[in-house]
């Protein structure tokens, strides 16, 4: 009986190890899984940045960048072997794969992957909406009157004018203001960041309890909701005091063989004058008034009056003068003007139904009109452009596939800036932007100096940074060109100056590039709006010639190097403004 009591106490001392042993086994295996899964999420999130030491060396990049400054004297090195390659330029030639070297440091793919993880770590949209819910109102005075909440959705809007977005600063103050300076009568906010301008309300009233998110730029203030929207009125002007801004002329215009076909609407005016024919047609939201004699008509811009054949200005005046007395067989002319009013046929975006097998790329030098040519883009395709870059201020003002990942395919083109080989052949196509490269110098430093709708002053011209900007980004303006002509696979070039001057038919086959099926009045309609919001106001220049002699002998053998280049590939040279005088 000892014995048998003597096992089972060394079995039960040998039980609590056991267990003792089993706990401890426990809690250090649970310490290495906690471990384990901390780092893999860490390697997660730098999976897609490449180690240190594999990345490609960087020349060291101009002051104007914030590094340290290059040497600039006599501007050759570089620029001579670009200009060498332009003269003997065959394309697949084995050229020094040094010439393609970035430029940018904020091109380093360590820091965009860095400002990427940083701004998808930042909290959703839908979690600020659930805070800004939570959030108790406070009494914001406004500038206008509230009129409520309405109904809004995007195929049948409750305020039909002008549309502009800000996710950052919007306010129903800057709201009202750009509702007002467009002659609208009502300003309508929605998701917090979206304005909306018309002259009719033509939807139902909801609880003002449904327009629950505030402004993004004023809390406290109702900025709409999800399908809601915030409207207010603007402050009153009597008729004939209103003041309009980008009111411009068309110029005069054959009436078109069958005038049914315009879709115009006849307004009767007693006293009729410029002024308020335009007004009306303000106020019945349409982008073109029309006068002809004693009547005033308003409409759009048409496949059979599209505005790009003008008359000679004297046959609106006798048509005019005369009207009244000349047979009814005789075609007449109108005097056309563009209101404020935006033409909302192609004002509406959105993301690619299905995901895109294609990656194009929208490339360009900085400085040569990306930006603009992107907003075309979007409206004559109706669907949003992505980036290879994270740009706040665009996303901000409305390029929501900013925000979107470049190889998502949900977006019809990507905005790049690069021209490594590597970079270049991760695009199966490529729309190949050019610009004159004196003008695109000088928007570039525009933009470091001032931001995307500023100006430099005198003084930045005047300054060491500038000669050492030029003596570095002029030469990659020409082997950014060469480059992409040298590895893209297809090529669409494109000139920016082109664009100006022929918009609908330059962009009809960009859209053809891009396979896209789009109407003639949806390019019409593009061509109406094509200003947008990035456009810089008037052409400010410095009031001396910032390009010095050294400079342009620079900047035009690196224009004749980039000519036979594109000659040399099957494309039609540059335009003619741009080689040397």
């Amino acid at each position: 009986m000892a014995k048998l009591l003597y096992r089972l106490q060394r079995f039960l001392r040998r039980t609590q190890l056991f267990l003792l042993f089993l706990g401890v086994a426990y809690i250090m295996a649970g310490s290495v899984l906690l471990l384990q899964r901390a780092n893999l999420v860490v390697t997660h999130r730098g999976a897609t940045s490449p180690p240190l030491s594999s990345l490609p060396s960087l020349p060291s990049p101009p002051r104007a960048l914030g590094m340290p400054p290059v040497r600039v004297g006599g501007y050759g090195g570089r620029s001579t072997q670009i200009m060498a390659r332009g003269q003997g330029y065959k394309p697949g030639s084995p050229l020094d794969d040094r010439t393609g070297t970035r430029w940018l440091m904020s091109r380093n793919l360590e820091i965009r992957h860095l400002r990427r993880r940083w701004f998808h770590s930042l909290m959703t949209e839908k979690d600020m909406s659930q805070v800004e819910r939570s959030t108790p109102r406070r009494n914001v005075p406004q500038k206008g009157s509230y009129m409520g909440c309405f109904l809004d959705n995007s195929k049948e809007r409750a305020l039909k004018g002008s549309v502009s977005t800000d996710f950052h600063k919007m306010t129903s103050t800057m709201c009202q203001d750009t509702c007002s300076a467009s002659g609208y009568q009502f300003a309508g906010l929605e998701y917090g960041s979206e304005c909306y301008c018309g002259n009719h309300i033509t939807s139902l009233r909801v609880r003002d309890e449904e327009c629950n998110l505030d402004c993004k730029g004023e809390k406290g203030s109702p900025c709409g909701g999800v399908g809601r929207l915030s409207v207010f009125t603007v402050e009153d002007v009597l008729p004939g005091q209103r003041r309009y801004r980008n009111v411009r002329y068309r110029g005069c215009f054959r009436e078109p063989e069958i005038s049914s076909s315009t879709s115009l609407v006849h307004v009767l005016q007693p006293n009729l004058t410029s002024q308020s024919c335009i007004e009306a047609c303000i106020n019945k939201e349409f982008p073109l008034a029309m006068l002809r004699s004693l009547d005033c008509f308003c409409g759009y811009a048409t496949p059979d009056f599209t505005l790009h054949e003008p008359a000679e200005e004297e046959q609106c005046s006798q048509s005019n003068t005369t009207e009244a007395s000349l047979p009814s067989t005789l075609q007449r002319f109108y005097q056309v003007y563009q209101t404020p009013v935006q033409d909302s046929r192609c004002t509406e975006r959105k993301f690619l139904p299905e995901k895109s097998s294609s990656l194009v790329a929208l490339s360009s030098f900085p400085g040569a009109g990306n930006t603009w040519v992107r907003h075309l883009i979007e409206l004559a395709t109706g669907y949003y452009t992505g980036s290879y870059y994270f740009d706040g201020t665009l996303y901000n003002r409305g390029f929501k596939g900013e925000k979107d990942y470049w190889k998502s395919g949900r977006t019809i083109c990507v905005k790049t800036h690069e021209s490594g080989r590597r970079e270049i052949e991760m695009y199966d196509s490529v729309i190949l932007l050019i610009r004159n490269p004196y003008r695109s110098l000088m928007a570039e430093f525009n933009r470091k100096c001032a931001g995307h709708l500023g100006y430099a002053t005198d003084q930045h011209w005047k300054t060491k940074e500038w000669p050492e900007f030029v003596g570095s980004y002029a030469s990659w303006w020409a082997s950014h060109v060469l480059d992409w002509l040298r590895f893209g696979r297809r090529v669409l070039v494109v000139h920016f100056e082109e664009l100006q001057t022929a918009l609908v038919p330059r962009l009809r086959s960009i859209t053809s590039f891009l396979n896209a099926t789009v109407t003639e009045d949806r390019l019409l309609c593009a061509e109406s709006n094509q200003d947008g919001h990035f456009k810089r106001s008037g052409a400010r220049r410095p009031t001396f010639d910032p390009f010095t002699h050294d400079m342009r002998g620079l900047i035009d053998g690196l224009i004749r190097a980039v000519d036979q280049a594109l000659r040399d590939s099957n494309h039609t040279g540059l335009p003619l403004e741009y080689l040397p005088r």
